[in-house]
């Protein structure tokens, strides 16, 4: 990408944290509201459903210039034409993702740790998701949350490793907790269920994205 990401407002689409709801009406919604970036997340669904799924939300957004990466599945991005793909350490490499996809492709990589952050081969990713930084009912994780320290000690071992790295804080972040992710150096916030749960999914995602905005206009001053 030749242009920074903004990922302030990273909003996560997940069937099992949307009341129900139609995946593409609430992305709809959030960009509405100031949503920067999307990810569709869906650890049950088929490939069909999540190509269909991708599809409607791509379509929804289309001409905002809100990208929407795929969680996982690289095959999903690839045929749904999604702007990239979000992976794990136990997901496709991401050598291999970029080769699939292209070199105008987001590949974005989670990171829990110091040594993943020493390990991981920054320069084929767009951006890191690092986490989990609080406790979260969204996904299961065996490991205990970093807290604000972990996330900056790790940040700061991307950024070293790589000038300029875009990093996002992931897991149990919300209107509460947002500002000080943002001031521990964070370039943005992925939520879920703080935007996709809530009956206004548009009136929270203002919310969110005036008091990030706040918290940046306090670390600039």
């Amino acid at each position: 990408m030749s242009a920074p990401l903004d990922l302030s407002i990273y909003g996560i689409l997940d069937p099992q944290r949307s009341r129900g709801r139609d995946l593409a009406e609430l992305a709809a919604s959030a960009v509405k509201g100031g949503a920067s970036f999307l990810q569709l997340r869906n650890k049950h669904g088929g490939t069909r459903e999540m190509v269909a799924q991708a599809r409607a939300i791509l379509a929804a957004i289309h001409g905002s210039g809100v990208p929407l990466v795929i969680n996982d599945r690289v095959d999903v991005a690839f045929v749904a034409r999604a702007h990239g793909v979000h992976i794990g350490e136990d997901d496709m490499a991401p050598q291999d993702a970029r080769e699939l996809l292209g070199p105008e492709a987001i590949v974005g990589l989670t990171i829990h740790s110091v040594e993943e952050a020493n390990a991981a081969p920054v320069q084929l990713a767009d951006y890191f998701g690092v986490g989990g930084i609080y406790t979260t009912a969204s996904k299961a994780n065996p490991s205990p949350p970093i807290g604000l320290s972990g996330f900056a000690e790790i940040a700061g071992v991307l950024r070293h490793r790589k000038s300029g790295a875009r990093v996002v804080g992931i897991a149990g972040i919300d209107h509460g907790n947002a500002a000080e992710v943002m001031s521990a150096g964070a370039d943005g916030v992925a939520v879920i269920s703080c935007l996709f749960m809530e009956d206004d999914v548009e009136g929270a995602t203002r919310l969110l994205s005036e008091q990030v905005g706040a918290a940046n206009r306090d670390a600039a001053q």
